[in-house]
């Protein structure tokens, strides 16, 4: 195993899942600084998300095609360039656009990332301890974004979130560049891409993550509504686009085998539905309590702790339980954080204390419902983990919309019900479904 190369593509992994959660404190600073109305938070959290997500499978394919060193130099490159200019932008849309294209970027890297790292380490016990290794990095990085974005913002102000990506992506291109140099992965120079589905897929979820927005605010409420017609739309023939094509998003026959429809319903529901806490305690503690970006940061760091806790959970609740009741054991402990944040009074322990029970729900929710997905026919398997990943995103890009802007008209007490009772009401159906479906018998 190529160690030097392996810690160098598992920097690229930790630098990309961190700007997920990493622009999340600096929220407030930049909706202040640019006098942005308050629905503007949901389309600053969801334009990295959204972008990532929709992108992922389209990148994975694109690596193929032309060549995974190739897509991996170049979107790290974009990923610092952009970073760079966003940090210039003069309005909130210029930073969401930024945003959204960092999140294009990072879609085009990792799947090529990954790519070479399991090319970099062939053998089985060296691959285990890259793969471990890679998973290691999206989990720290998960647990540090909302503090480095914390503490970015309070010692150079928001637009470092942005920037410090220029000189980041500068290091990973001077690494990178010799370490894959000798690196070999297969091409397929006639691989169809099938952009028009991610292409719609994007423009479906943005339409309806902008016009959530603007339909919270009465001046911008008709071309909010048009958007969120204009989305359903879009998403509407993005289905029958999606049974027409020969590349479609999901293998064929993906979206007929339950256990992959489970599986990703369930990646959805669990970060649709733990994401706004997120995005709507930053806000509350820095704008109602004045914390500074740093304590809030501070404040949400539990959120990835405890995912990291119910993570190592997980297991052994898995050998005790099918994975379906598994992953609404977890969906429960959401519910019961959700909750808990919508009637606790604001408070930077409070918040600490309701994010590790959301946290420890998500991370022992996250695994059992990664484990239906992939409990799929061998033709699905490779397809299966990309729609886990690009459901886990789109959750929290269309949650973080829904439920922020719903905070905005309701309060916060109604968001975060509601964010509990979707929990709930999953990890009901999961249980019913589990009582009625025997296993799938193995080596189907």
């Amino acid at each position: 195993m190529r160690r030097p190369l392996v810690l160098a593509l598992c920097l690229v992994q930790f630098v990309d899942v961190l700007g997920v959660t990493s622009g999340t404190t600096a929220i407030p600073s930049i909706t202040a600084d640019l006098s942005a109305p308050p629905s503007a938070a949901a389309v600053l959290a969801s334009a990295y998300p959204t972008a990532f997500g929709a992108f992922l499978v389209l990148g994975a394919r694109a690596g193929e095609r032309f060549g995974h060193r190739r897509l991996l130099l170049g979107g790290v490159a974009a990923f610092g360039v952009i970073g760079v200019l966003g940090a210039l932008a003069p309005g909130v849309g210029t930073v969401a656009a930024a945003r959204a294209l960092q999140g294009c970027a990072a879609a085009v890297s990792v799947p090529s990332a990954l790519r070479l790292l399991l090319a970099a380490a062939p053998d089985p016990a060296a691959r285990r301890r890259a793969l471990g290794g890679w998973t290691a990095a999206g989990a720290t990085a998960g647990a540090c974004g909302f503090l480095v974005g914390g503490l970015l913002t309070q010692v150079a102000g928001w637009p470092a979130v942005l920037w410090i990506a220029g000189p980041v992506a500068a290091v990973l291109l001077l690494a990178l560049t010799p370490l894959t140099a000798a690196v070999r992965s297969d091409r397929d120079p006639v691989l169809r891409l099938g952009a028009a589905g991610g292409l719609l897929l994007v423009a479906a979820v943005g339409s309806l993550v902008l016009g959530a927005s603007f339909a919270e605010q009465p001046a911008t409420r008709p071309g909010g509504v048009a958007l969120l017609v204009a989305g359903l739309v879009l998403a509407g023939l993005l289905v029958g686009q999606q049974r027409r094509t020969s590349t479609p998003l999901l293998p064929a026959g993906g979206l007929r085998d339950a256990n992959l429809r489970t599986g990703v319903l369930a990646s959805f529901v669990n970060t649709a539905t733990t994401s706004p806490v997120a995005v709507l305690a930053t806000v509350e503690l820095q704008e109602e309590l004045h914390v500074s970006p740093l304590v809030a940061g501070l404040a949400l760091l539990p959120t990835s702790i405890g995912a990291v806790v119910g993570a190592l959970v997980a297991p052994r609740l898995g050998a005790a339980l099918r994975p379906r009741s598994a992953a609404a054991v977890g969906l429960v402990g959401i519910a019961i954080g959700d909750s808990a944040f919508g009637l606790t009074p604001p408070s930077v322990l409070g918040t600490a204390t309701v994010t590790t029970v959301v946290g420890i729900g998500l991370g022992i929710a996250s695994i059992p419902a990664t484990a239906i997905a992939t409990d799929v026919p061998a033709a699905l398997v490779g397809g299966s983990t990309g729609a886990v990943n690009t459901a886990a995103q789109l959750g929290t890009a269309l949650g973080v919309a829904a439920l922020v802007v719903l905070a905005g008209v309701t309060g916060v007490d109604l968001a975060d019900g509601a964010a509990a009772a979707l929990a709930a009401g999953a990890a009901a159906a999961l249980v019913v479904a589990d009582r009625r479906r025997p296993p799938r018998p193995a080596g189907a």
